[in-house]
């Protein structure tokens, strides 16, 4: 448990952090609710971009200035035209074990650094089948579905053994951060020995996290090619939403007897480059957190996913307890949030409508909850949600990095308000 004291001590050092990275920091008190907590760093965060492009004037979308260093914290860049042959030099977002190295390629966001790698996959892998796991994310089945015709899509079931055999055409699994807590942990006791590559979607968890070090185990226990992808706008900026930027990390292990996968993955780390090349995804340098990497950041961002998941578990426990029939899914893989289903079925427009009704309602009380399509806030934000498995809507509830009695008194709230909303009516 954590007081508000120990909270608002802990987002002084977070603001501090924050603060340090612009030339002349600001003299800031110590916050003294969750409000100042947020005002205070999404105010450091525009001024550190403002700052970042008034000092990097020079460079431009073409690096026509020999006086041009673009940087931003930690993060040193070179490149020539429209950053098409962007080159980063930094700190990791990732802690793999020893015995493999990772080589990033930054992007645009998140989506755009699979789609530069799905499609990049038609020239080295050609025609195979995705295995994806109920849950995954939406957007990214939409993707392959709609732009990528050599991947045929298998939704798997459990069990999983059968979806990971060894099929006639190359077989990948895109194995989703995001998917519910059974089907994530069942992939992983099944034999891969079937699959010729793994695109991991680390998104929901944090950088350093244990799962990611376990999934990497298992893939090379199974000789499988890995590919990381990722947003780093959701977890790796202390709830601001520094910039949108999104990598695909292809993990290359010095285990001499792993020779199938290394070649598949350097070829397709080069296929990858030429894709963002083509369709102008590459990362915007100004997107970089200037505060990522530092033991104090690792530190903090280790306390706020700890403090998250914390409120996560308790949101699980309670809305099974009180909300039982409304409750869509509770446990997924990552614990970042639930989502919460109506007595009649929603679609769209009455799911947004539902989650900024709520928002609305909660902080009129004075809750820290907003209507925000993301997670991983100092606040609640609500969103409408479409599981793209079952084809049906509920209203997400991402969980915040909350004292524990002010998220255990806005979880009853988040209860009472949706039993009165939208379980008064027959199905």
């Amino acid at each position: 448990m954590e007081t508000s004291e120990a909270y608002l001590d802990r987002k002084h050092r977070e603001i501090g952090l924050l603060n340090d990275c612009l030339r002349s920091p600001l003299h800031l008190a110590r916050p003294q609710s969750v409000d100042e907590v947020v005002v205070s760093k999404f105010q450091l965060a525009a001024a550190l971009r403002a700052e970042h492009a008034l000092q990097d004037w020079r460079a431009t979308e073409t690096a026509w200035s020999h006086a041009a260093s673009p940087s931003s914290g930690p993060f040193v860049f070179s490149y020539d035209y429209q950053r098409a042959d962007l080159k980063v030099s930094g700190p990791s977002f990732y802690e793999l074990e020893r015995g493999c190295r990772g080589e990033a390629i930054y992007t645009a966001s998140g989506m755009a650094a699979i789609s530069a790698l799905l499609l990049a996959s038609a020239r080295i892998i050609g025609k195979a089948d995705v295995v994806v796991l109920p849950g995954t994310y939406g957007e990214t089945l939409e993707l392959i579905e709609s732009l990528v015709p050599h991947l045929r899509l298998v939704t798997a079931s459990l069990p999983l053994g059968e979806a990971f055999a060894a099929a006639a055409l190359p077989r990948f699994l895109l194995l989703d951060s995001c998917a519910p807590a059974g089907a994530f942990e069942a992939a992983l006791r099944c034999d891969g020995s079937g699959l010729d590559l793994l695109i991991f979607d680390t998104t929901c968890f944090a950088g350093r996290s244990g799962r990611i070090r376990r999934v990497l185990r298992w893939a090379a226990r199974w000789d499988i090619a890995v590919v990381l992808v990722r947003s780093h706008n959701k977890l790796d900026s202390l709830g601001v939403e520094y910039g949108r930027l999104g990598s695909a990390v292809f993990v290359h292990w010095s285990r001499k007897d792993l020779k199938a996968g290394q070649l598949l993955s350097e070829s397709l780390a080069a296929e990858t480059r030429n894709a963002v090349r083509l369709l102008g995804g590459a990362a915007l340098p100004a997107h970089f957190p200037p505060f990522v990497g530092s033991v104090a950041y690792w530190a903090l961002t280790k306390r706020r996913v700890a403090a998250i998941l914390r409120n996560g578990r308790h949101a699980a426990r309670y809305f099974a307890a009180e909300l039982a029939s409304l409750s869509a899914e509770l446990h997924f893989t990552h614990g970042l949030y639930v989502t919460l289903r109506g007595r009649r079925a929603l679609d769209e427009a009455t799911a947004r409508q539902a989650a900024e009704d709520m928002s609305r309602d909660l902080s009129g009380k004075g809750f820290p909850i907003r209507h925000a399509g993301s997670f991983g806030f100092d606040f609640a934000a609500t969103e409408w949600f479409h599981d793209a498995t079952t084809d049906r809507y509920s209203v997400r509830v991402a969980v915040p990095d909350l004292p524990t009695e002010l998220w255990k008194d806005l979880a009853a709230a988040i209860a009472g308000w949706w039993a009165r909303h939208q379980g008064d009516t027959e199905g």
